[in-house]
């Protein structure tokens, strides 16, 4: 018999509405031996099963459940299915003539919690950040060669959330070499991705849309472009007809990168500057002393860790909106953007309505920028949706 959990009364609620986690606090008893990441059956205080998952006895997430289906058993032909159908989403939603790196999986968005999976050209970038993937990780890799054989596979799976799981972090290759950065083209532009050094699994593709979105309102602009990293908001910028584009990151490796990254497209690189500043300073220097742009753009890292860090994340999004405002030239824009899944959209849009008021600027909104359809977000799973921007024109 499967090991199994009963929940306290009442607190089956999220579950018959398919949310995927169960806490700690939802839990009244367990039955049978449980190590972390097993497969348990979870159960209301009525007996009545409710669905099947991993068990995590160091994550307040105590369970996250792979399905709600009671005859469907979690194994290779299992993760083969889920893989098989994010996949197929994929190519209903990606320009695969002119893209050829997207998010495979978007974790519990496509029924498979705690994984998340990148494709860049022949590079399949994992990321297993439960105790459930961990546990799993053969069947998942195993998985991954049937549906996609001859890609390299690399395990990124070096970061703090595993901790809360029991986890250590896990860096290195799984399968092929890496040599190089490997080049992706997104959009027709090409980008030098490093999976092993970079950011995430390397690279940001959630703004893949927003990146040609905004170049529309670039032509012939001078273009500020904040929390640069490996510069490809610049090189759709020069693409589409910007004037100049200053870059501004506190990594010089990744300014070096952001450089890279217009050479290869064939576009001019007098028409870039590439600052290494903290960006807060530079926006607060850049202010104070008068410099405007047509198209300021502010793509900070993730502010909000935590519940208990949203105010001192609101004060950070605050100043960074207050000091771009008044670097854009009157009729300018801002593109401005939050990818911290506790910062909601219309507490977003008041900080920037709030930074307007005290930059003396009036905001008009003319556009909504979200994540790329290829991190979907699951209705019965509204945690996946974490980035949120404004594209506002300036007066």
């Amino acid at each position: 018999m499967a090991a199994s959990i009963k929940l306290h009364p009442t607190r089956e609620k999220s579950l018959l509405r398919k949310h995927p986690w169960v806490f700690s606090k939802a839990i009244h008893s367990t039955e049978g031996r449980l190590k972390s990441g097993d497969t348990v059956d979870v159960y209301s205080s009525e007996n009545v099963w409710l669905g099947r998952g991993a068990y995590s006895p160091d994550s307040q997430i105590r369970v996250r459940i792979w399905t709600f289906n009671q005859h469907e058993t979690v194994d290779n032909a299992f993760f083969t299915r889920r893989l098989q159908v994010a996949l197929s989403a994929r190519q209903h939603v990606i320009d695969q003539a002119n893209t050829d790196a997207f998010r495979l999986v978007a974790a519990e968005s496509d029924g498979l919690p705690g994984i998340t999976i990148d494709k860049y050209a022949d590079v399949l970038v994992l990321q297993l950040l439960s105790a459930g993937a961990e546990k799993h990780r053969d069947k998942i890799i195993w998985s991954l060669n049937k549906l996609l054989p001859e890609h390299r596979i690399y395990d990124r799976s070096d970061v703090d959330v595993r901790k809360k799981e029991g986890l250590e972090p896990i860096c290195g290759p799984v399968q092929g070499e890496l040599t190089a950065p490997i080049t992706i083209i997104e959009n027709n532009v090409k980008i030098l991705v490093d999976v092993v050094h970079g950011h995430k699994t390397g690279f940001y593709l959630d703004q893949r849309d927003n990146r040609y979105i905004a170049a529309q309102y670039m032509q012939a602009a001078s273009v500020l472009n904040c929390f640069s990293y490996t510069g490809t908001f610049a090189s759709y910028a020069l693409k589409y007809g910007a004037a100049h584009v200053t870059n501004v990151d506190v990594s010089q490796r990744a300014l070096d990168t952001a450089k890279e990254n217009i050479l290869i497209n064939d576009l001019d690189v007098a028409k870039a500057t590439f600052m290494k500043a903290d960006v807060f300073q530079a926006l607060r220097d850049m202010a104070e002393a008068g410099t405007h742009y047509d198209h300021v753009i502010l793509d900070p890292p993730k502010f909000v860790e935590s519940k208990n860090s949203l105010n001192r994340a609101a004060r950070g999004y605050k100043d960074i909106n207050l000091y771009g405002l008044k670097c854009v030239k009157p009729g300018g824009y801002l593109s401005t953007f939050s990818c911290s899944g506790l910062m909601s959209s219309e507490l977003f849009q008041k900080i920037v309505a709030d930074a307007a008021l005290d930059a003396g600027r009036e905001v008009r909104i003319i556009k909504r920028y979200s994540q790329a359809p290829d991190h979907p977000v699951a209705s019965n799973y509204p945690e996946g949706y974490y980035l949120k921007g404004l594209l506002c024109q300036v007066f």
